[in-house]
């Protein structure tokens, strides 16, 4: 009744009960369009190579718990489990620290040029990262980073700079200016203003910006690709080719594979559910 009677104010009009049915039954199918490539493969994974090439999206007729069991206890999913969290924790942190101080730069110092420099850095959401990816190659090489961890680290930060100042910088904008003030006639710096007051009160939008950064990382395949040589050094993206041969690919294994690789993500994704709301909404407003 408090609903209702809230958009009823609102937007003065009664809400129509069909357009409510019609609303619901859209998210519902959008929720099976997303839900049923993640449940086709981690079913598919239970099968073995025949069963998957005759009944793709059925049952398993007999589980082969094996097909994860032997992923789990095997070492090459730790190696490649253990290479993928450590760029995208190294991704994340230093996207983090350098959104953060961008963006309360920008959105509490004015300078010579800050309008011009805040929008170039928003040039970076208009070309993904395949557009760079030869000159990004060449900058490596030339710093001597290929084939490391730190090769594919940095130029994924660059690229989640320009998501991260401009989410965080409304966020920032939007905190009461009177708190500023106050600081500031309490003998408070810039740097302490923001390090024990801006950023404690910016949880759900640092918390937006981490995972997304998080799942770029983590999903990422072309940069890793080109940049790395060696098999120890391996992502999960590229863990995948364990199993596919010259000739055969045991699709089974891969969709294992990809369904315990993205499990981490998930999970990250669903426990940051309502921080990830609340600062994209904090995020969102047009300053």
């Amino acid at each position: 009744m408090t609903d209702a009677a809230d958009v009823v104010r609102s937007t003065g009009r009664r809400p129509s009960g069909l357009a409510s049915i019609a609303a619901f039954a859209a998210l519902i199918v959008l929720a099976g369009a997303v839900l049923f490539p993640v449940l086709a493969t981690a079913l598919n994974g239970f099968k073995d190579l025949s069963e998957f090439r005759t009944n793709p999206f059925g049952l398993p007729h007999v589980w082969q718990w094996s097909n994860y069991w032997d992923i789990l206890t095997g070492y090459r999913y730790w190696q490649v489990l253990g290479n993928s969290l450590l760029i995208a924790f190294f991704t994340v942190t230093l996207t983090l620290v350098l959104s953060a101080m961008a963006a309360f730069t920008f959105a509490h110092l004015r300078f010579f040029g800050d309008r011009f420099l805040m929008s170039y850095i928003q040039l970076g959401l208009l070309f993904p990262l395949a557009t760079a990816i030869v000159p990004i190659f060449i900058k490596v090489r030339d710093l001597g980073l290929l084939d490391s961890h730190w090769g594919v680290i940095l130029p994924q930060v660059a690229f989640s700079l320009a998501m991260g100042v401009l989410l965080i910088r409304n966020a920032f904008k939007q905190l009461p200016s009177e708190l500023l003030d106050a600081a500031m006639m309490d003998g408070c710096g810039y740097f302490r203003y923001f390090l024990f007051i801006t950023l404690p009160l910016s949880g759900p939008i640092l918390a937006t910006v981490a995972i997304i950064s998080f799942v770029n990382s983590w999903n990422g395949y072309l940069l890793p690709l080109i940049v790395l040589n060696s098999e120890s050094r391996y992502p999960w993206t590229l863990g995948l080719m364990a199993y596919q041969g010259q000739y055969m690919t045991s699709w089974q294994l891969v969709l294992a594979f990809i369904t315990l690789t993205i499990l981490p993500a998930i999970l990250m994704f669903l426990m940051a559910q309502r921080w990830i709301v609340a600062g994209l909404t904090a995020g969102a407003v047009k300053s």
